[in-house]
């Protein structure tokens, strides 16, 4: 009755304090972006929706691999078939074998960065949500029943005409009060712990970084390898890269791959030591090269590059090592060497 009175306008409401109604604003605000996050961070992990219904039963989850292959391993499985079905011994079958195992290794990493994020990111947002997120839930309709007690006792209390209503009233009020009091402030403590849930998905939320950083330092250190192995830079541009070959993939450290991955890629700094670049170099005079892959230009003061083209270049004094000066018809900028191929 007297939510209902309410609703029509008829009732007097208890407010809560302005302190309790922010922190009961901060709470949903909090649910609404965690689970917003945590379902976006699934589907990200997992596009195939299927496939996320089967592998993210979080509670349950170990770090046992489930038999079924992801979508890397799957290529890679088809890649390596393939390779032995035309033959290892041939360019294209070889190849096929490469690329097929640094797919699975791919799928691997794919399979490790899914099982971490799960465990370490989505496991705890998952905890809150059907956690201490119910609980406050809970303890926030116990506030507004002990409210609604509190406002119909005070509606009988103006209403009670003679002495003996009126006492009896007032003692009702008291106790309703007092309990409308003490369920406030064990809402209000429950919703103070928001603030030590951020602090804890934001360690969570490291750790998703973490697991992240890893997975695209392993592909990258694994497909530079595999590039290595296929040649398809030129020769010449091979110099430092091939020093990085001798490392074992499995004993490269994060930061080092992240090192690498920093330089303009696919380049890594100092790189190309050839004797046609010395001589560009020290000469004022231009060559044509052709350009191996796409660039966009970072600035103005650097020229875009589609790969196949054929541009004009030549070195400044002064310039960094690992530039060149190129032209095409009126447009200039400056280009990364490790882009190039020079022409004879």
């Amino acid at each position: 009755l007297q939510f209902t009175e309410e609703k029509l306008g008829q009732a007097e409401k208890t407010e809560l304090d302005a302190h309790l109604e922010n922190l009961l604003s901060k709470a949903e605000c909090t649910k609404l972006w965690t689970e917003k996050i945590m379902k976006q961070t699934e589907v990200l992990l997992q596009p195939n929706p299927n496939a996320r219904i089967e592998e993210f039963v979080y509670e349950k989850l170990d770090r046992k691999a489930p038999s079924r292959m992801n979508n890397p391993e799957l290529l890679g499985q088809y890649m390596i078939d393939a390779g032995n079905e035309f033959g290892p011994g041939t360019a294209y079958g070889n190849a096929l074998i490469k690329c097929g195992e640094t797919q699975k290794r791919i799928g691997a990493a794919d399979r490790e960065l899914i099982q971490t994020s799960a465990i370490n990111f989505l496991t705890p947002l998952r905890n809150f949500i059907e956690g201490d997120y119910k609980t406050i839930t809970k303890e926030r309709k116990l506030l507004q029943n002990k409210r609604l007690d509190l406002d119909a006792a005070k509606t009988r209390l103006k209403k009670a005409k003679v002495a003996e209503a009126r006492a009896a009233s007032e003692q009702e009020v008291r106790i309703t009060q007092s309990e409308f009091d003490r369920q406030a402030e064990i809402t209000r403590l429950l919703l103070e712990g928001i603030s030590s849930t951020h602090a804890h998905h934001l360690r969570c939320l490291n750790d998703f970084v973490e697991a992240q950083m890893t997975y695209y330092a392993q592909c990258y250190q694994y497909m530079l390898d595999l590039q290595k192995q296929l040649g398809s830079f030129p020769s010449t541009f091979l110099s430092n890269n091939n020093q990085s070959s001798t490392t074992p993939v499995q004993s490269v450290s994060t930061p080092s791959v992240l090192a690498s991955a920093s330089a303009s890629l696919p380049s890594v700094s100092n790189s190309i030591v050839t004797s046609g670049l010395s001589e560009l170099k020290s000469s004022s005079g231009s060559r044509k090269a052709r350009v191996l892959y796409d660039y966009d230009a970072a600035n103005s003061s650097e020229l875009s590059l589609l790969a196949d083209e054929v541009i004009t270049v030549y070195s400044i004094p002064g310039m960094d090592s690992d530039w060149l000066m190129g032209e095409r018809g009126n447009q200039k900028g400056k280009v990364p060497i490790t882009y190039l191929e020079l022409l004879n």
